[in-house]
Formats: structure tokens, C-alpha cells, sequence
């Protein structure tokens, strides 16, 4: 099978390799069999896409979400999730409790090759559109109100391929067609913007980041309406498991990504 990626699209392979390879280790910490059967799939070569400190990153960034929405799942068992810029990520099958409504949302690229690889599951659909756009809003809604259902709303490894101006926009969409909700959103800093070309993975591909905040409060402040409620870093995880990854907290404290919640 061969594909065809975007820039930004291209980055969701660094997830993919990563879980894959950490899925194959004697005790992984994340499973995740469709990315093993994808990367053989594929033939993709994993080594540009998985280094030591990206790999910890996405493993912390991937159990702390999974914790996240498992703990938003258990408050509210008929839940609508929107994983928005999904690219490849099979988090649907481990924190389905039978009975949520979930929603990949991606490019046209990415949804094409995410339906080639990812089978039909119920209570899990594909959409194809833009963050930025009302587009694919209609058919969440439709959802909530069918079932009167709290929405949560993802994003991973997206804002940081954003301008500030695109982040608005995107709080604007959320904000004008979902009367409530809640955001998860993974942020980087400024640092990280001004110094990606020594990213160990994304240096590999041809995209660039274009945003980075100190606090999620600079997000909340692009939309009126939005409250930041509270962040926590990937050090949390990540310095659990290794002595590079504790290392790296003690040393760099702010550099890392975190996750940050908001409400409206």
C-alpha cells in the first residue's frame, strides 16, 4: 500500500512507529496492535520517526490521555468524543466502555488512508474535514442531542502546527456550535518553536511549528467564554520510566509538552 501524506499529516507516522514499537516490547506501557499491523502494512521504515525522547514523549502523552478521557468516560458514560487531526490514533479501542459515540476528524489525506487501514467499528465514525471549518459540526450536534450527551473534544499533536490566529479560529468553531464542552489540548512552548530544527523526529519530516505557549491561559484568552482550567506536563509520566526521562524533568522543567484543559 502506498500513501499520501501532507507535511503536517506526515508527523502522525511518529505516533504510529512509536506505539508500534513500544507494542512489541516485553512489558509495554501502550498497546496498540492496528499500529504494528499498519507499520508492516506499510513497510514503513520506523527509525527517522522513533528516538529515545520522542519515543517517551508519545508514551507519556499517550497513557496521561488515556487516563484523562478514561476518567471523563467514567463522569459520563454516553459520551461524545471528538478526536480532532486524529491521524492514526486507535484510541477509541482502549477506553471504549460500550456505550460512547466517538468521532475521528482529520484532512481528506489522512482520512483516506486512516479508512484503508483502521476497520469499521460501532459508535466510532470517520470524518472528513478541517478544524478550522462548521463543516463537521452538524453531525457531532446531531449525536449530542440524540443522546443529551457531554462532548469532549481532543486535540493532540495539533495546536503546535497552528498560528495563534488558526488556534482562535478553532476555539471560535467549537465555541459558536457547541454550547458547552471540553477541550483537551496538547501544548508546546515558544522554546520549542524557536529550536524545532533539534527535535529528534519532526526534524524528519517537512513540517513546522508555528505557536507555542507558557500557560493554556494564553489560549483561553484567544475566545472569549473559553476558561483554562488546569495543565500538567508530560515530566509527570515521562519520569516515571527512565533515568533520561526523569533527568530531562529535573533539567528542563518547562520544555516539555503538557496537556491543558479547558471549559466553556
Amino acid at each position: 500500500m502506498t500513501i499520501s501524506l501532507g507535511d503536517v499529516e506526515t508527523t502522525a507516522l511518529i505516533p504510529v512507529a512509536i506505539k508500534a514499537n513500544e507494542t512489541l516490547r516485553k512489558n509495554p506501557r501502550v498497546r496498540d496492535e492496528v499500529a504494528v499491523e499498519m507499520i508492516k502494512t506499510l513497510g514503513i521504515d520506523t527509525k527517522p520517526f522513533d528516538k529515545f525522547m520522542s519515543h517517551e514523549g508519545v508514551i507519556a502523552r499517550t497513557v496521561m490521555l488515556d487516563r484523562m478521557v478514561n476518567d471523563f468516560v467514567a463522569k459520563n458514560p454516553s459520551a461524545v468524543i471528538v478526536n480532532m487531526a486524529c491521524g492514526f490514533d486507535n484510541r477509541f479501542s482502549r477506553v471504549d466502555n460500550g456505550s460512547i459515540a466517538w468521532f475521528d476528524l482529520d484532512l481528506p489525506d489522512s482520512i483516506e488512508v486512516r479508512k484503508k487501514v483502521f476497520p469499521e467499528r460501532e459508535r466510532e465514525e470517520m470524518i472528513s474535514g478541517s478544524v478550522l471549518e462548521n463543516g463537521w459540526c452538524e453531525r457531532v450536534l446531531s449525536e449530542i442531542k440524540k443522546t443529551n450527551s457531554k462532548v469532549l473534544f481532543l486535540a493532540e499533536g495539533l495546536f503546535m502546527y497552528l498560528t495563534f490566529d488558526e488556534i482562535k479560529k478553532l476555539l471560535s468553531v467549537l465555541k459558536e456550535n457547541f454550547p458547552t464542552g471540553t477541550l483537551i489540548a496538547e501544548q508546546n512552548n515558544p522554546l520549542m518553536v524557536k529550536n524545532q530544527k533539534y527535535h529528534d523526529t519532526v526534524k524528519n519530516t517537512n513540517a513546522v511549528f508555528k505557536s507555542g505557549t507558557w500557560s493554556g491561559q494564553e489560549i483561553a484568552d484567544l475566545c472569549e467564554g473559553i476558561r483554562f482550567v488546569e495543565e500538567h506536563s508530560f515530566n509527570e509520566e515521562m519520569k516515571k520510566h527512565s533515568f533520561g526521562g526523569w533527568l530531562f524533568a529535573k533539567l528542563l522543567p518547562k520544555m516539555n509538552d503538557r496537556w491543558a484543559v479547558f471549559e466553556w
